[in-house]
């Protein structure tokens, strides 16, 4: 494909947490879904995310957005700029925390609705790179034949709307760096979008017109501006902290050491699962020694 001029837009993960919220700018995050799940995606709703935690040691929750759409089923979709210890444990749990908080108590089990984890990740997920898009649900096969079963309609309740499978959670894993930015359809021009924050102008997808409109940099006022800028200073800043305490890690090792480093990250604001994550220590050594007096 040969590029065309584009248009710089800022960042996806800054567009979720600030922008996407409003209903008024739906159209852009409903373009993107319609074109990972091939079939017509209608938000009604953005629910609470990060907010409900309740309390700081709620750590697994860091959603950051929830949607709800036409047919009640609900869609995570996570910016992970940082790669983190067992961070699939982490989106299991996140998809089974949506699943209950959004069932009142005494509701029947009738009422639960099927929930999709989308996680547009800037690390690898896989040895081999071999895809840029990957898919994780459960299914159910013969355990003696191999062959997948038809569940009887009483087992699986309501239809499920958007791809017709079964009421558990489905994931998609999105390793933006593993796509090669040779774009063949609508999906291609959304991970484009998103690797390269630009939206270039032979771009035809549904919605992804209103991505350039709307999270055009150039079109921001000077306050959004500097909101903006101080997001993306954050994220470099908080990406050359890890990597330096991962070298000193590696260099020094030592228990004394690896105590001034963990105090020094904890103090700086990073939370004690992200600094397990990127230092490979037991968050319940951290927990210990921040206790310490």
């Amino acid at each position: 494909m040969i590029k065309k001029t584009g248009r710089k837009i800022i960042t996806f993960d800054w567009a979720i947490k600030t922008v996407l919220r409003d209903k008024a700018n739906f159209d852009v995050l409903e373009g993107f879904l319609t074109a990972l799940f091939g079939r017509s995606i209608v938000i009604l709703d953005m629910l609470e995310s990060e907010s409900n935690q309740r309390d700081e040691t709620d750590k697994y929750n860091r959603v950051d957005l929830l949607a709800k759409t036409e047919d009640g089923e609900q869609i995570i979709v996570e910016v992970q700029y940082l790669s983190e210890m067992a961070y699939l444990k982490r989106l299991a749990y996140g998809t089974a925390k949506t699943i209950v908080e959004n069932l009142k108590l005494g509701d029947p089990y009738t009422s639960v609705r099927k929930v999709y984890s989308v996680s547009l990740l800037y690390f690898g997920v896989s040895h081999d790179g071999d895809d840029y898009v990957y898919h994780g649900k459960t299914e159910f096969t013969g355990f003696h034949t191999h062959n997948p079963v038809t569940l009887k309609k009483s087992l699986v309740g309501d239809e499920i709307r958007i791809n017709e499978t079964n009421i558990f959670p489905e994931y998609f894993l999105i390793p933006l760096r593993h796509f090669t930015d040779v774009v063949r359809d609508d999906l291609d021009q959304w991970v484009y979008a998103f690797k390269n924050n630009e939206v270039l102008d032979e771009f035809t997808a549904p919605g992804i017109g209103a991505l350039k409109e709307k999270l055009d940099y150039l079109k921001m006022d000077e306050n959004e501006r500097r909101r903006f800028d101080r997001h993306i200073d954050h994220i470099r800043s908080e990406w050359g902290m890890i990597e330096d305490a991962r070298q000193e890690g590696l260099e020094k090792g030592r228990e004394e050491e690896r105590k001034i480093l963990v105090r020094s990250l904890y103090e700086s604001g990073l939370a004690i699962d992200f600094i397990a994550g990127s230092t490979g220590l037991s968050e319940k050594w951290i927990y210990r020694l921040i206790n310490e007096t």
